[in-house]
């Protein structure tokens, strides 16, 4: 895709692809374009206005927002801006937790080092998009507990800093409450990592 398109054909065709996911009820609200912009901008690679934002391409993006205000949905339409084989796949982090309880730290393996694959001589990386980071639980595997997510998100960063894996979130926290629920170190490691776009305190809940 160029650098110079047209920003309403943008939203026009995620307007499409959203009543194709979501059903003819669905909208993009038009307090949603600044966002939706600079997300439009990130997955686009406009470079002139990706300096203009002060937005790293080799970084991932943090969406952070009151609960109901389209995060997961406009990360969802967001991967259609992308060529096929390079789309992040959208992963909730109550299921992550799940995965846990049931296998254990094969879990963390398969969201850390398991996103590079080999595959007919190519190495295939998968860019995740954690969904509702916080939402999930601190659940036990034959009696180990485990900050699943705070694990699977320093060995990522690890992986971001020697082999340029990105990752994507979503969440309702803020950054104090990131911090007590994962601890300063991965907090840290957080602003390194990630691209903040942040939803007004104030926007509604489309829900309702």
């Amino acid at each position: 895709m160029p650098n110079h398109y047209n920003f309403d054909q943008v939203i026009q065709f995620l307007a499409t692809k959203g009543k194709q996911i979501y059903g003819p009820h669905f909208r993009i609200h038009v307090e949603d374009y600044e966002i939706l912009f600079q997300l439009a901008v990130y997955f686009l690679k406009d470079k002139d206005q990706l300096k203009r934002l002060s937005l790293s391409p080799h970084k991932g993006i943090l969406l952070t927002g009151p609960i109901g205000s389209g995060k997961t949905s406009l990360m969802n339409l967001c991967r259609f801006l992308q060529p096929e084989h390079q789309r992040f796949l959208v992963k909730p982090c109550r299921d992550i937790s799940f995965e846990f309880q049931e296998h254990g730290y094969a879990a963390i393996h398969r969201y850390g080092k398991d996103s590079f694959q080999l595959i007919k001589g190519s190495v295939i990386t998968k860019t995740y998009c954690f969904d509702d980071l916080g939402t999930e639980n601190t659940l036990k595997h034959y009696g180990n507990e485990c900050n699943v997510m705070a694990e699977i998100l320093l060995t990522r960063y690890d992986l971001f800093v020697t082999q340029k894996l990105k990752t994507h979130i979503t969440t309702n926290l803020n950054s104090q409450e990131l911090e007590n629920l994962y601890g300063n170190r991965v907090r840290s490691r957080l602003r390194e990592m990630f691209n903040l776009i942040a939803f007004d305190k104030d926007t509604m809940d489309k829900r309702k």
